[in-house]
């Protein structure tokens, strides 16, 4: 990681130049600072694919005040764990529980105190560390260090909206390493966490798209999601990461699919489509059940295969 990306990015909204160049003066020696003179373009720049670790946010401006500028960040999911310190010179309570209720962490008055305006922003800035990397904790896969059924979740979710807002299809793979209670029994549980360490690796670097997600789903069970690919562009895949698990050459003697260890692999898709039921859960887990159909047509097949759900029904 570049010392760029661990530089902490505030955003400082103020409609008047004079303020936001005092506070970028106190604060540019730590953070990388980025500006806004109004409530719309906070809203753009929070919302943009780098968005702030933190908003300094002036609550008397034109147009939209900063309180309508807090609610629209909390209302809007990826805009609503960035933490709001409200600018004002004001020093009413009933100012400050507006804020408060609205969602901001703290508050800074005008005139500028260099000393108080460094360590809040610091205090927060340092939280919002702490919380970003518990919450990247909890989204990972303990043994395998790969993101886990959380994680997964959450992204099947966001691409399943996306797909049905832009009629782009959507496809998901359920893998199985084959027998692996058998290689347990046979090789221990020591030798086991390492064979899944070994795949889910493997699974890892065979998905060639940064957008594609490779996930623990649980046990011996592996799970690729793959945004805006067809049917015949998931079979390629799963036919892919196959190959890569069986690549390891990783020796399984009691397996009656091969001598090494391999997957079993069921493909389902979601089509191209905008006219879908509305029903999004009810759809996703029709998605699922349809890919462990097909996964388990895979190990009905003799394993070391994957199955496409419209082949398993």
């Amino acid at each position: 990681m570049s010392l760029e990306q661990l530089t902490p990015t505030v955003l400082i909204v103020d409609d008047q130049p004079d303020n936001i160049q005092v506070l970028a003066k106190l604060l540019k020696a730590d953070c990388r600072i980025k500006v806004a003179n109004s409530g719309a373009k906070a809203l753009t720049l929070a919302n943009g694919e780098m968005p702030p670790d933190l908003i300094l946010l002036d609550v008397q401006m034109p147009d939209m005040d900063g309180y309508e500028v807090c609610q629209r960040l909390k209302e809007n999911r990826r805009t609503h764990d960035i933490p709001v310190i409200f600018v004002t010179a004001s020093n009413s309570v009933t100012d400050e529980e507006k804020g408060f209720l609205l969602g901001a962490v703290d508050y800074i008055t005008k005139p500028f105190y260099p000393v108080i305006v460094r360590a809040r922003v610091n205090t927060h800035l340092s939280l919002k560390r702490k919380t970003d990397l518990l919450e990247k904790i909890a989204m990972l896969d303990g043994l395998t260090g790969i993101p886990n059924r959380r994680y997964f979740d959450e992204q099947l979710t966001r691409e399943f909206g996306l797909a049905r807002r832009q009629g782009s299809p959507l496809s998901v793979i359920l893998m199985d390493v084959d027998h692996f209670k058998q290689f347990n029994d046979h090789y221990g549980h020591g030798p086991g966490d390492e064979c899944l360490k070994k795949v889910a690796l493997a699974l890892t670097l065979a998905a060639e798209r940064p957008t594609d997600v490779i996930a623990r789903y649980g046990g011996e069970e592996f799970v690729a999601l793959l945004p805006g690919t067809d049917a015949a562009g998931a079979c390629r895949v799963a036919e892919r990461l196959r190959e890569a698990v069986q690549a390891l050459a990783l020796p399984h003697a009691h397996s009656s699919a091969a001598e090494v260890v391999t997957l079993s692999l069921g493909v389902a898709v979601l089509p191209a489509s905008t006219d879908t039921p509305r029903d999004d859960q009810a759809c996703m887990t029709s998605l699922l059940a349809q890919a462990d159909a097909a996964l388990y047509a895979a190990k009905q097949a003799g394993r070391n295969c994957y199955r496409l759900a419209s082949e398993s029904t």
